[in-house]
């Protein structure tokens, strides 16, 4: 991970910890914008860290990273507070571009992630699958029709398309908006909902029946 990014200027290593234990007694001494946090290590794992590190410092931006694409990883990283998931075999580069969208809240899913998240969502409205994802929607119930949403119709668009997997600039390019413009309609989205991250989303999207396509 070091290699990866001490060749982006855009980038500073603060630290490194090689634990979940050190990690939460360093945190205070480097405090950085972003974590990068293996879901694997020895004593404390990476999610536990995870969560106790957004109970001393919620303004952190904590990204997992592991080799398994395993859904319900995921699904248990978001429950605990990580913003971001990013698996160790992608290239580089990608790196790069997730974590700048990570880093300035315009990171979007990936349109395959999206994908698989709403398979989840469907399972779990017939029964199966994870029981429940961090937000305010209730598991396992699915609306067969539209219901009171604070959200404009503008927003219900863009809510859409987020929670499809669109980046801000295909969303900008969608409505013939700027993407400060499309960044400040999800800002206010997640204000509204009372919600932080694009997987809250797309779970309140889908039980509220707000998905068309």
């Amino acid at each position: 991970m070091r290699d990866i990014l001490s060749g982006d200027p855009g980038f500073e290593i603060a630290g490194e910890a090689a634990s979940g234990e050190e990690a939460i007694a360093r945190i205070d001494d480097v405090l950085p914008d972003v974590v990068l946090m293996d879901i694997n290590m020895p004593g404390m794992g990476g999610l536990e860290a995870t969560q106790q590190l957004k109970d001393l410092h919620p303004e952190l931006k904590i990204v997992m990273v592991t080799v398994s694409d395993d859904i319900t990883d995921l699904f248990e990283a978001i429950k605990r507070g990580a913003q971001g998931y990013l698996l160790k075999n992608i290239a580089p580069a990608a790196w790069h571009d997730y974590l700048r969208g990570i880093a300035v809240d315009e990171a979007p899913m990936s349109k395959e992630l999206a994908y698989r998240l709403l398979q989840e969502f469907s399972a779990a409205a017939k029964g199966g699958g994870p029981k429940s994802v961090a937000g305010s929607a209730k598991s396992g119930q699915v609306k067969d029709h539209p219901v009171t949403t604070p959200l404009t119709e503008r927003e219900k668009e863009i809510l859409e398309r987020v929670v499809t997997g669109e980046s801000n600039r295909e969303i900008a390019a969608a409505f013939g908006l700027s993407e400060h413009t499309v960044k400040n309609h999800l800002k206010n989205i997640l204000q509204k909902l009372h919600l932080d991250n694009r997987v809250q989303l797309t779970r309140y999207a889908f039980e509220k029946g707000l998905l068309k396509r």
